[in-house]
């Protein structure tokens, strides 16, 4: 009795334990695919800002164009003017047309213009967007002579743009991505999983037709 009480103890046990190593996994990818989601949430955020502002630089420029004050010759009706030189009073002489002075452009379009251009100027730089992590994980391992595991590249890549958060878990979500898209390769080395880049395979040389054939 006491044998199958231990030998049923010993096999709960082990259930157990495999099942908690099992919830433990899960939540480890769950968390890096809100992580991966979260950031590019956050590159879709800074591209949605940038475009407000290029679309308001637009929208403010044909508005700058237009003058604000009309010209004096608007004054007289055209039909009117025809109507007196073509039938002129008897025994006098008709008047010679006055020159309508040019059209005065207001003061207020030049600033306005200024600051349409100046704000343009402004929205241009900010249109360059950062490279994603899984373009800088693609130039990583492109220019590696051997296999590398996630946390190495995350390290790399940590120093080598501090100012971006690069977490192993992002990095091997994006790189099993990337395994997906044929644009990375697994190596599994035991209980260790390294990645490599994918080959680009070779162009066949053409090879010269001999004459006559």
């Amino acid at each position: 009795m006491s044998e199958n009480t231990t030998e049923l103890t010993s096999q709960y046990t082990a259930q157990v334990s495999a099942d908690l190593e099992r919830n433990a996994k899960e939540q480890e990818r769950i968390g890096a695919e809100i992580a991966a989601l979260q950031e590019q949430l956050a590159a879709h955020q800074r591209d949605h800002a940038v475009l407000v502002g290029i679309q308001q630089a637009i929208a403010a420029a044909p508005a700058a164009a237009k003058p604000s004050v009309l010209p004096d010759s608007a004054a007289v009706p055209a039909p009117r003017a025809a109507k007196k030189q073509a039938v002129p009073s008897a025994g006098k002489q008709a008047r010679p047309k006055k020159t309508a002075p040019a059209p005065r452009r207001s003061a207020a379009v030049k600033p306005a213009a200024e600051k349409a251009s100046t704000k343009s100027d402004k929205a241009e730089p900010a249109t360059t967007a950062r490279p994603t992590l899984g373009d800088l994980i693609r130039g990583h391992l492109a220019e590696q002579s051997e296999p590398r595991s996630a946390a190495e590249i995350a390290a790399t890549l940590g120093e080598a743009h501090p100012d971006r958060s690069v977490k192993t878990t992002v990095v091997r979500t994006t790189l099993e991505g990337l395994v997906a898209k044929s644009q990375a390769q697994r190596n599994k080395q035991g209980s260790s999983v390294f990645y490599t880049a994918t080959a680009v395979p070779e162009q066949a040389e053409e090879q010269p037709v001999a004459a006559g054939a």
